[in-house]
């Protein structure tokens, strides 16, 4: 007994020192990524944020409104500025659409536009609707380790399936233990980098720590980012299964 006890607090002790997390420990590199989409939308979510466009000579900045629920379900709306306001989005179940007040229509977007920019933002729709498309279409591999604030983080390369409906020729996650995505890198098809996503902050809000700040930023022009401040979030709601339907798309409840 003595000597097993020994054992079970010498392989704590390499954990201590190599600043593993028992979540991680045994898992493969999908599911890792895996853990941090379920991280951030847990079972339900509700957040508002605030989403600035930068690019050389002019900026906005929109206030948006989002909900999740589950890995399946979400909807971003803009309620800021007046011109903007209204213009939403519903992903369900792997189809997502669009709504704009000013044609008062709803357009299917296809998944060959999941990638393509949210609002021209420097974000994708597949960014914005935090779709699980980098865990169907993608292969995982482990590519090391590094040190944030005392917490390992988790290098993962994610490569597209040869028929995946995306652009990117490869994607590269920086994901801390406590599963913060901290960086998140695209690649074109010749693997030269395109954007990348950096979490410049990371609070306490709705219970546990989150990304507070993130900005992505193309990586040939440096003067053009989109940067997306979270003001609120709360998890683990009651978020009615009404919210997610191309009713309330168009016409919206509390």
């Amino acid at each position: 007994m003595q000597h097993y006890s020994y054992r079970y607090y010498a392989v704590l002790l390499l954990f201590f020192l190599q600043g593993f997390s028992p979540v991680f420990a045994n898992e493969n590199p999908t599911d890792i990524i895996k853990a941090a989409i379920d991280y951030w939308r847990d079972k339900s979510s509700y957040s508002v944020a605030n989403m600035t466009i930068h690019r050389p000579y002019w900026k906005r900045t929109m206030t948006l409104r989002m909900w999740t629920q589950g890995m399946k379900k979400s909807l971003v709306r803009v309620i800021y500025p007046p011109k903007d306001k209204g213009n939403a989005t519903l992903t369900k179940n792997d189809k997502m659409w669009m709504f704009s007040p000013k044609t008062n229509r709803i357009i299917k977007i296809p998944s060959s536009m999941m990638n393509q920019g949210w609002m021209g933002s420097d974000f994708s729709n597949n960014d914005v609707a935090k779709a699980d498309s980098l865990l169907k279409h993608y292969t995982h591999t482990f590519k090391g380790t590094e040190t944030h604030q005392g917490q390992t983080v988790y290098i993962v390369e994610a490569v597209p399936f040869d028929d995946a409906p995306v652009v990117w020729g490869k994607e590269v996650l920086k994901i801390r233990a406590d599963h913060i995505i901290l960086e998140h890198a695209f690649f074109d098809q010749d693997n030269v980098l395109v954007k990348k996503m950096v979490t410049r902050d990371i609070k306490k809000m709705g219970g546990k720590r989150i990304a507070r700040v993130q900005r992505m930023q193309k990586a040939e022009q440096p003067n053009k980012w989109t940067e997306i401040v979270v003001t609120e979030a709360q998890f683990k709601l009651n978020v009615p299964n009404r919210r997610f339907t191309l009713s309330n798309l168009r016409n919206p409840r509390n």
